[in-house]
């Protein structure tokens, strides 16, 4: 898979900087752009053509193009703003699919700014209705277990909002909420006096869920996948996903030629038949296509991300500290006031490079 060029190219106010040129946008795991920050990326996207970004580990900043764009995988738990954007997507040629994070934690408080779960279902929806099958991923992300949330309670949370998606998903994807890892996520639960500290998600346990999910799917059929997840859970039909999916982006884009020759992705037609009835096997990974086709690809994996992601190479061009949906287990907020401030400091600014508005 080839790199993004970096080319020089003008800011706003005519400086001449050096901007990554990417292929594939990630908006973003670091934050909600289409529930927060639609009006700041489409106008980014279509009018100034570039935004900047500020490296979290350095405070670097850095530059980004979208003249070569061509896909963009957005991810939100509010996606319902992206529907008056993407006739700008559509005319610009951009292809995209959405990671709709639609959990259920109403009762116990978790996502208290995070709108009601019957809106959610009918913003995915409708967002199937209007891109099509396939373009939108429902991901109950991530699984917390609590003194008020059992194994059986978040199965009985997923079941209703699978019965609810039927017909409209193909997929489920989820994880096991990393509590341990990030000091942030045991501040945050420990103020906001959620009870976890019993309740952590052990091996045992974690094969627990799998089996009764595995169970439940039967009557569903869908494609279950963990994102990021060490465990291996396949046994029980769990898939390791790639949430940044080149296999999703061909079978979604596959007429792009630009695109493919980026994936390094070839497009051949079916083996004939013989007088016999016999065809020649397809090449392990092959990727069915319409009108008789199967596409085939390299590996596009990125290395410098997780080392049990499996998603492929994109720009993300999010910020942390920047997501008010409020969620007590954030992984992206250091604290919710500074998350607050932030995006006061963009409503300020707006439409700046980036995306605080400084």
């Amino acid at each position: 898979m080839a790199t993004w060029d970096k080319q020089r190219l003008p800011r706003e106010n005519g400086e001449l900087v050096e901007m990554q040129v990417p292929v594939l946008v990630s908006a973003s795991r670091s934050t909600d752009i289409p529930a927060f920050y639609a009006d700041w990326f489409f106008y980014r996207l279509d009018k100034a053509g570039y935004s900047a970004w500020t490296n979290p580990f350095n405070g670097v900043r850095s530059y980004v193009s979208y003249q070569n764009t061509r896909f963009i995988v957005f991810w939100s738990k509010n996606p319902r703003p992206l529907l008056e954007y993407l006739p700008i997507l559509e005319r610009r040629g951009i292809g995209c699919y959405i990671q709709y994070s639609l959990n259920d934690y109403e009762a116990e408080g978790l996502e208290k700014k995070v709108l009601p779960i019957a809106q959610r279902i009918e913003t995915f929806k409708l967002l199937i209705d209007r891109l099509g099958k396939g373009h939108v991923i429902w991901r109950f992300d991530p699984l917390v277990l609590t003194d008020q949330i059992s194994i059986d309670k978040l199965l009985s949370k997923i079941e209703v909002i699978g019965d609810q998606l039927l017909g409209y998903t193909e997929k489920l994807v989820f994880s096991f909420v990393d509590i341990a890892t990030y000091r942030k996520v045991q501040a945050n639960l420990n103020k906001a006096g959620i009870n976890y500290k019993d309740y952590d998600w052990t091996e045992e346990k974690m094969r627990e869920f799998a089996a009764k999910l595995q169970h439940l799917n039967q009557k569903w059929g869908y494609e279950l996948a963990t994102c990021g997840e060490k465990i291996d859970i396949t046994e029980f039909g769990v898939k390791k996903n790639h949430c940044v999916d080149d296999d999703l982006i061909i079978r979604l884009a596959h007429e792009d030629k630009v695109l493919m020759d980026y994936l390094n992705v070839k497009i051949q037609s079916m083996p004939q038949v013989d007088l016999f009835g016999n065809t020649e096997p397809l090449p392990e990974g092959a990727i069915l296509l319409p009108g008789g086709r199967y596409a085939v690809h390299g590996d596009n994996r990125d290395k410098g991300q997780r080392l049990f992601c499996g998603c492929i190479k994109s720009k993300d061009i999010g910020e942390y500290n920047t997501c008010v949906h409020g969620c007590e287990y954030c992984y992206a907020n250091a604290s919710k006031e500074l998350a607050i401030a932030n995006h006061r400091s963009h409503n300020e600014n707006p439409l700046s490079e980036t995306i605080t508005g400084r």
